[in-house]
């Protein structure tokens, strides 16, 4: 979508997590989107096996592609792949909260 809707989105609390959609050149509103998002609701994810992001356009995507779309941000937003990726983690396990046998729990 485009920045009006993060900022809905984020009004009601909501994370924003990017695909491969975001590498691409058509893709204008969506990398505007990704610049307004702030660091602590952000996150990526692959959408495998669909939408690969360039430089993987066009093949079946698959969850190690998730680093393309992450360095495409990161250099999007003016901040290093290692910033990027912590926020991302951090913002991940704020999500789904780990519970003490160390399965995923989202209450």
């Amino acid at each position: 979508e485009d920045v009006a809707f993060a900022k809905a989105a984020l009004d009601l609390g909501m994370y924003i997590s990017f695909s491969g959609i975001v590498t691409f050149k058509n893709a204008p509103l969506i990398q505007e989107a990704a610049k307004y998002v702030p660091a602590d609701r952000i996150l990526v994810e692959t959408d495998a096996p669909f939408l690969a992001p360039v430089p993987k356009r066009g093949k079946q995507n698959e969850p190690s592609y998730v680093r393309y779309t992450a360095e495409f941000l990161a250099n999007l937003r003016g901040e290093s792949l290692e910033t990027l990726a912590q926020n991302t983690s951090d913002n991940f396990y704020r999500l789904f909260k780990k519970v003490p046998d160390g399965r995923l729990n989202n209450g």
